[in-house]
């Protein structure tokens, strides 16, 4: 995967509703560079100096557009998903929850063969610390450094860069891939870039119980990363049929439990944890 992340110019999807304005004035704080705001019905007002259009073809007429963060409400967000990869813009970014499973699925056929990229939905976005925020992770968390964090939990990724953070140790990247069934970019991909960026040490993975993709992410790590990496999955006590707090963490068979996992990423060579304060310490012994 291309790096989507380093993009220059920012622009917000909902930009003037309370969720919007409120995570644009956080992103212009920690120094993403928004250049323009999307609300229909709002052109020519601004929020925190930005301007807002109609559209992102309004606003590519006046600018070119990198990346764009969206925070519109569910029953609009695959409309907004759907105009920002036919403007072409390499990186989408959806913090929005709750988006029908038929929505995403359109949005998935539109996305092959685009050549835009998605981060989410029902995702926390991107921090690339003292570089880029782009959605709700907080900021103030974070050191600028060489980890790299791919994590399918919002509160885990908060947890670890805190921790990680106290005891002197940056980050390069911290990437929440969403919890929906269906969304963009996973670990695969993330693990991908990680691999590629020099200036990457080591990687921690935070799983939850619930479908495959950490064991997947186990075979590519196996096949295709040659730096340390350090994982957490969530649900050690979690029962059949458990869900945690969204659609893509349910657990329905004992392959997909956190034992499971956790043996499953040990056995590809991974240093695994059975409590977040033991991943924090181990990676931060590298």
């Amino acid at each position: 995967m291309r790096n989507v992340f380093e993009g220059k110019n920012v622009l917000v999807q909902g930009i003037t509703g309370a969720h919007g304005s409120f995570q644009t004035k956080a992103m212009i704080k920690a120094g993403t560079h928004i250049v323009a705001g999307v609300t229909p019905g709002k052109a020519g007002e601004s929020v925190e100096g930005v301007p807002v259009y109609n559209s992102i073809a309004d606003a590519q007429t006046k600018t070119s557009i990198d990346i764009s963060v969206i925070f519109v409400p569910a029953k609009f967000a695959r409309a907004a998903m759907l105009e920002a990869i036919a403007a072409k813009i390499p990186l989408i970014v959806c913090i929005t929850e709750g988006i029908p499973v038929h929505d995403m699925l359109a949005v998935k056929k539109a996305l092959n063969g685009s050549s835009s990229t998605l981060l989410g939905p029902n995702s926390p976005g991107a921090l690339l610390p003292g570089r880029n925020k782009l959605g709700i992770i907080p900021a103030a968390m974070s050191l600028p450094g060489n980890v790299a964090i791919v994590s399918r939990s919002g509160t885990l990724t908060y947890e670890t860069m805190a921790g990680l953070s106290a005891k002197g140790i940056g980050q390069k990247y911290v990437i929440g891939i969403g919890g929906d069934m269906i969304h963009g970019i996973g670990y695969k991909e993330s693990l991908e870039l990680f691999e590629k960026d020099p200036e990457v040490s080591r990687i921690i993975l935070i799983g939850e119980i619930g479908g495959r993709e950490e064991l997947d992410a186990a075979d590519y790590i196996k096949s295709s990363i040659t730096k340390p990496v350090f994982a957490y999955i969530a649900g050690h006590s979690a029962p059949v049929g458990v869900q945690l707090g969204h659609a893509g963490a349910i657990l329905s068979s004992g392959a997909e439990s956190a034992e499971a996992k956790t043996n499953y990423l040990a056995q590809a060579g991974v240093r695994t944890a059975n409590s977040m304060t033991a991943l924090i310490d181990a990676a931060s012994e590298q």
